[in-house]
């Protein structure tokens, strides 16, 4: 698996789906760079099971991202009409309507190669024709993407494994943290908690406080 962590996040324009029911065709992650932080989000496919719990639970905690200047942005492969659809459909229903941020079509698949997330492969059989192995979906990953575009932190589940957002707060929390007052931050570092200066001196004031 590709190690994004550091490099400019792969950019791409698809049709999306935004305020839970405008379909728009150019939709692109270059509008964020220089202005906000993002958390860009890859699930399996639309009408599925642990798929609505995770994409209604980052609804459920959109204040808080945009607290910290943060936009969320899901990806599948299934096509904007699908998206629509899910999204006009009520909870009760097996919906997700409510949700607000954008969910992007990756038909195509190719932002879900790009981010290498997608659970397959392309080749060709013996007799030279296209193939593709494993499932045509995209495994469950995340990527924090600061401002200037770089991917900070990436994390991928398989597809039966929901993530936690309370975490995707956390980590977004750690590196603004670290971009304002240049400490570090340890283990199971929360907000409000004592971080420490990236030298021998300030680990071991740390670890003595403790």
């Amino acid at each position: 698996m590709a190690v994004l962590v550091g490099k400019k996040a792969p950019l791409f324009k698809a049709a999306a789906v935004v305020n839970g029911g405008e379909i728009v065709k150019d939709y692109s992650l270059e509008q964020f760079i220089g202005k906000k932080y993002v958390i860009l989000y890859f699930y399996p496919a639309d009408f599925t099971f642990v798929c609505p719990t995770e994409i209604i639970a980052f609804q459920d905690k959109l204040s808080e991202f945009e607290k910290r200047n943060t936009a969320v942005v899901g990806v599948s492969v299934d096509t904007e009409f699908s998206h629509w659809k899910w999204l006009q459909t009520e909870k009760k229903d097996g919906g997700i309507k409510g949700v607000k941020y954008p969910l992007v079509s990756d038909e195509t698949k190719t932002i879900s190669e790009n981010y290498d997330v997608l659970a397959g492969s392309y080749g060709y059989d013996d007799e030279g024709l296209a193939t593709f192995e494993g499932s045509p979906r995209a495994y469950r990953g995340l990527f924090l993407i600061d401002k200037k575009g770089v991917v900070r932190h990436q994390v991928v589940n398989d597809m039966p494994i929901g993530r936690s957002i309370d975490e995707a707060i956390r980590v977004v929390d750690a590196l603004q943290f670290n971009e304002e007052n240049g400490e570090v931050c340890p283990a199971n570092w929360h907000k409000g908690d004592k971080a420490m200066k990236p030298t021998q001196e300030g680990v071991a004031s740390y670890l003595a406080g403790k």
